[in-house]
């Protein structure tokens, strides 16, 4: 039986729903030895800013008993790095590319823009980095007001005829405003959601266990969490929607389709399972002939009222 596992999310189509997570698979080079990336629906680069980023001073990331906590610090070879050294190597791969950027204001995120428009160099969406929790400027502060998530959206609007997806940070009291604010401005889909704040203490030591002292939880502890902002979102935009947060196999996946995304991400499996997402793609695959389903799409949304 054939299966269509084609999904769209605003103007862009990817022939499969599953892609892999900003700041969990590099650049993409790193993880090509693993498995073809060409078997993903895309590619989330790590972010990207105008200048090179250090990031913040280690340690940085610290294991929890159901994920990990980082303060990265969106570390990275700044916009000129990546359009000479970075970009040129994914585009040999039949699979969407999607650059994941960010500023600390919204002219440093329409600098970025602009060269990575002007570089000539296929990218098929951006995806608006407004809220990482381990940064000092911008960070989470651009997706927890409504009218500033406007703002910063409206503004990029105009830069772009690319698809746009605002990832959303689950630190707020009511995402769904946040989401309904980027679609009003222009965003094409949106990504839910980035880490949850989290922190982790060394008894011995009575001391942090990051730097930073705080950093962002992932991994299978905060899908309960994303389900319910995915769910949300839902019920508040039309837009399509990026399920993120503890997706680590194609059951994960389905749970997500079915409370309303239209694709998903897989973040912190990567580094356990480096061709986890891969896999995923074959599973669902596997699901939908088993089930008798021939069109994934179906799925999206499909959740049943309680008894």
């Amino acid at each position: 039986m054939s299966v269509d596992l084609r999904v769209t999310l605003g103007p862009l189509t990817l022939k499969n729903p599953v892609l892999v997570a900003s700041g969990t698979f590099g650049y993409g080079e790193e993880f090509a030895p693993f498995f073809d990336l060409s078997r993903l629906g895309g590619i989330v680069t790590k972010t990207i800013t105008l200048e090179p980023r250090a990031g913040n001073p280690p340690p940085r990331i610290a294991e929890t008993a159901a994920g990990m906590l980082n303060s990265i610090g969106l570390a990275n070879v700044g916009v000129e790095a990546f359009v000479r050294d970075k970009l040129p190597y994914l585009q040999q791969f039949s699979t969407a590319i999607i650059v994941n950027v960010a500023g600390r204001s919204t002219e440093e995120f329409q600098a970025v823009m602009h060269r990575l428009e002007e570089s000539n160099l296929r990218i098929d969406a951006y995806e608006l980095n407004y809220s990482c929790p381990n940064v000092k400027e911008g960070g989470m502060a651009f997706s927890a007001d409504a009218k500033v998530a406007y703002a910063i959206t409206s503004a990029l609007r105009k830069e772009t005829r690319r698809p746009l997806i605002a990832k959303l940070t689950p630190n707020v009291t009511r995402i769904a405003e946040i989401a309904q604010a980027v679609a009003d401005a222009g965003a094409d889909a949106v990504s839910a959601i980035n880490t949850l704040l989290g922190l982790a203490v060394d008894y011995h030591t009575r001391r942090p266990k990051l730097a930073t002292v705080v950093g962002g939880l992932s991994g299978p502890a905060i899908k309960p969490v994303a389900l319910a902002k995915v769910w949300e979102i839902r019920q508040a935009v039309n837009i399509p929607i990026i399920g993120i947060g503890g997706i680590q196999t194609y059951e994960d996946a389905l749970e997500f389709l079915i409370v309303g995304a239209n694709a998903v991400q897989v973040g912190t499996a990567n580094f356990v399972v480096p061709d986890c997402a891969a896999r995923m793609v074959q599973d669902l695959e596997g699901y939908c002939q088993q089930k008798g389903i021939s069109r994934l799409a179906d799925l999206v949304g499909t959740l049943s009222a309680a008894d």
